[in-house]
């Protein structure tokens, strides 16, 4: 690396300095404008980065609004799965949201943060749809960098991904463990870019792992992630997309819940 390279900003973080504002300062903020009680969040909370399961969760009665939650940004919602209590915020898409989210998390009580989230296919052999579980992910991002050294990649916590392959496998859908790529500009993929990453093994790409498995690292937090992988650059209009029904959605869901549950105390 080039002294001009080492001088670059995203690189000049002293990690080991404590930050000026903290999560506990803004959930303090939050609690007195809104008279709020200090109740801690559910042990295992997730992340739904897409939001139109969250708002079929709501919309069908299934998930009610989780008031305490202390937050400017955003609002939680809580589900029951084998009669414990889930935590579901939607739509904290991108490294520096869903971080900026897991801080807050972490700083109410959470044990285990997941994410569910919309993924593109990079090495042509995975099928599409399928549920991805990274074990770790390329730092093609800048969240990651103000929690870890610079590095090429994050390794993911290896105890919940197992997990999550161990629960995710009766859904129907292929599930595979390996590495993913995270991106903050996802209109900036170029064909040259997944070429390199797929023949590195590479499975998928979206845009969150990488900044959470820092941010877990860093702060002591089990995150975990699960990538249901439906588009590629390659497959035409009418194939894309296509996440099944919200019905699966939910099945996802919980079944994640089990895997987290499994590291909650």
């Amino acid at each position: 690396m080039s002294n001009d390279q080492k001088n670059l900003p995203l690189l000049q973080h002293a990690l080991d300095a404590p930050s000026a504002f903290t999560p506990e300062n803004l959930i303090e903020a939050v609690r007195t404008e809104r008279d709020l009680p200090r109740d801690p969040v559910p042990e295992v909370c997730v992340l739904e980065f897409d939001g139109d399961l969250t708002d079929w969760l709501v919309g069908t009665g299934v998930a009610t609004r989780w008031h305490p939650w202390a937050c400017f940004h955003t609002s939680m919602e809580t589900v029951e799965v084998d009669g414990e209590r889930v935590g579901v915020i939607s739509r904290t898409i991108g490294g520096p949201y869903a971080v900026l989210v897991a801080e807050q998390l972490a700083a109410s009580g959470v044990r285990v943060i997941l994410g569910l989230t919309s993924a593109g296919q990079v090495s042509p052999g995975l099928e599409i749809p399928s549920l991805v579980i990274p074990t770790t992910a390329i730092r093609d991002e800048g969240t990651s960098y103000h929690y870890l050294p610079a590095a090429e990649s994050a390794d993911g916590d290896a105890g919940l991904a197992l997990a999550l392959q161990a629960e995710l496998g009766g859904l129907g859908l292929p599930v595979v463990t390996g590495p993913v790529w995270t991106t903050d500009a996802p209109y900036r993929e170029t064909a040259e870019q997944l070429a390199r990453h797929a023949r590195d093994g590479v499975l998928a790409v979206e845009m969150q792992a990488a900044s959470l498995f820092a941010f877990g690292a860093a702060r002591g937090v089990r995150c975990g992630v699960v990538a249901h992988v439906t588009n590629s650059a390659e497959h035409s209009l009418e194939d894309q997309f296509d996440k099944g029904t919200h019905e699966l959605g939910f099945e996802i869901l919980k079944s994640m819940y089990r895997a987290g549950k499994r590291f909650s105390w």
